[in-house]
């Protein structure tokens, strides 16, 4: 049964039972509702072990797994960029993946605590019915003023694809430099003809342009390339300009009640097994070398990639989206 309860004022989807079976785990979860289909599909056919799936943007995640640290509801947290866990340590139990060996080397745990899964790149989503003849090819092109207000992006203080977004531009339009003033005139210059426009969630960003609300979303792969497959209006646009391949992780959370079960589901999402889910039932990217890929993915060698400096981004993750939120406040004040 799927039931919805709020939390922070945004919904948490909850896809349970109500009467919770002694051989479950309790997962909060970030991802899109292909990946929890498949993922969790599989590793309940796979174990018997039954999900309790709890999902919310990534912020919600982590204020409520703050919020539940003396008694804990939660035993893994599935989803978000690492740079949010590696902050976050002092929340996760220590556990390596028994695959961990498996994984591409630059992709393996992080700190015993931090486990990467796969990889999602930033992108635009438009919406071919909207567009008109504008070519979308980067980010220069949304600079555009016949797109004013019909451009809309996610709040990078709640939404982790959001934040990850802001690195990507900055980067891209900074000469690769994230704190280069070039790059942060962009960010002016866009929130300008976005107008103010930002969704609720990172999954209300992308709906809205898929569902033609908007002409262009600036978005993630995952729920871009569902769009595409799934046969609805859209392109699938891999700034010019430079994409960032961020990874996704999860953690096994300190005090989990269902330990045990929450180290397996770790385990599952890095076997063979479910790394061949990510690279042929998803739009998302494994990270081991010996996963099969989808055709309707754009392979890597084709797309520009920049490749950002996380341990700065760790340290000046505050003064980054300090600096965003002062020039929002200013064209929207």
């Amino acid at each position: 049964m799927r039931k919805i309860l709020f939390f922070s004022m945004l919904p948490i989807v909850i896809l349970a039972c109500e009467s919770k079976p002694k051989n479950s785990v309790v997962i909060y979860s970030s991802n899109s509702e292909e990946q929890v289909r498949e993922i969790v599909g599989g590793f309940e056919a796979e174990t018997g072990i039954k999900v309790e799936m709890i999902s919310a943007v990534t912020g919600e995640v982590f204020k409520r797994i703050k919020s539940e640290r003396n008694n804990p509801y939660a035993d893994v947290s599935w989803g978000g960029v690492d740079s949010i866990y590696k902050d976050n340590l002092d929340l996760f139990d220590e556990y390596v993946s028994q695959y961990n060996d498996d994984l591409l080397p630059e992709y393996r745990n992080i700190a015993g605590k931090v486990t990467i899964y796969c990889l999602d790149g930033s992108v635009l989503l438009v919406n071919k019915n909207r567009i008109g003849d504008i070519k979308i090819d980067g980010y220069a092109s949304l600079l555009n003023s016949e797109l004013k207000g019909n451009i809309i992006m996610g709040d990078p203080s709640a939404s982790g694809s959001a934040f990850a977004h802001l690195i990507n531009m900055l980067m891209a339009m900074g000469g690769g430099a994230i704190d280069s003033p070039a790059g942060w005139d962009y960010v002016r210059e866009l929130l300008a003809i976005n107008g103010g426009k930002i969704g609720s969630s990172s999954g209300a960003v992308h709906k809205s342009v898929a569902d033609g609300e908007y002409a262009v979303a600036v978005t993630y792969e995952d729920p871009s390339v569902t769009y595409f497959k799934s046969g609805a209006p859209v392109e699938v646009v891999y700034m010019k300009e430079g994409v960032v391949f961020n990874t996704s992780a999860m953690g096994v959370v300190k005090g989990a009640k269902h330990l045990e079960n929450a180290r397996k589901f770790i385990d599952f999402v890095t076997s063979k097994q479910g790394q061949d889910i990510y690279g042929t039932k998803t739009a998302t990217r494994p990270i081991r070398e010996d996963a099969q890929l989808g055709g309707y993915m754009k392979p890597m060698s084709e797309i520009n990639t920049l490749h950002p400096d996380y341990d700065y981004i760790g340290e000046h993750r505050n003064e980054i989206l300090d600096k965003y939120k002062a020039i929002f406040t200013a064209n929207n004040g």
